[in-house]
């Protein structure tokens, strides 16, 4: 499968450097030694299709660990993702895709390797079974210096509907002037500062939105790159009424959040008018 060119780079500041292939530096020496990408996925009562999904993470080329957190399922998803070959660590009770993130996330750094620069994070659902493998075109974006974050488009790439993701798409163009086509994609490869970057998690439906608007407001780069995955990469989408409304609550709570902080003393938004 070949990946797809990773469209517009958002925070960037025109001309890029070169870029280098793995393993090499500008004099020619070999370059240190970097850990591999972490899949981090997240999972609550996904028994059916965890194992697969554990599976097919650990193809993409450049993934050398697959974690799983269980957040607090009442099926067997933790022993089915255990004996498919991914490290396990479990809520008792579900504490959200926010919290499970930031477990995953905290125990891949105990993980890594203190003396070599941190593995990069693959983000991922439990649901998305065989479909995983299609996230591979967003772990060379970012190990090979392409972006900070990579964040997959799905479904052919088509611009994504509906009042969340107008607003979403809205607060990351005022911001960036850079203008997203899936601003709520749940499927995201960044590096370790990125993901730092955008501590603590917002919640909620607000997560995506907020993870862009953080690591463009901590001057990294942000790319989106077109995956080969069907249907929507979106986690939580509100399908009723009120799981719309919930949805729409949590973005602009996050929206809100981040422009308030900017415009305190010290901070670096200018005014919107």
């Amino acid at each position: 499968m070949a990946a797809a060119s990773p469209s517009k780079v958002a925070g960037s500041s025109g001309k890029r450097s070169p870029r280098r292939r793995p393993g090499a530096s500008r004099s020619g020496t070999p370059a240190p030694l970097t850990q591999g990408c972490a899949a981090l996925v997240v999972a609550h009562n996904q028994a059916r299709r965890i194992a697969a999904t554990v599976r097919a993470a650990a193809a993409i080329p450049g993934v050398d660990m697959v974690l799983v957190v269980d957040d607090g399922s009442t099926d067997n998803t933790q022993d089915l993702a255990r004996n498919s070959g991914a490290v396990v660590v479990r809520h008792p009770h579900p504490r959200g895709r926010s919290a499970a993130t930031e477990t995953g996330a905290a125990v891949i750094a105990m993980r890594d390797d203190p003396s070599m620069p941190p593995r990069t994070l693959l983000l991922l659902d439990g649901r998305l079974g065989n479909q995983a493998i299609g996230a591979a075109p967003l772990v060379p974006a970012v190990s090979e210096g392409v972006c900070d974050m990579a964040i997959a488009l799905t479904a052919g790439g088509a611009d994504a509907l509906g009042l969340s993701t107008k607003a979403s798409r809205k607060a990351i163009k005022r911001s960036s002037n850079w203008e997203s086509k899936q601003p709520m994609s749940s499927i995201r490869c960044m590096t370790r500062k990125a993901f730092e970057a955008c501590l603590p998690l917002a919640r909620g439906s607000g997560l995506e939105p907020a993870m862009t608007l953080d690591v463009l407001h901590a001057g990294l780069t942000v790319t989106e790159v077109e995956c080969e995955i069907a249907g929507n990469s979106r986690s939580g989408v509100g399908k009723t009424l009120p799981g719309r409304a919930n949805q729409y609550r949590d973005v602009l709570m996050a929206i809100g959040a981040r422009r308030m902080r900017l415009s305190k003393p010290g901070g670096d938004e200018e005014d919107d008018e």
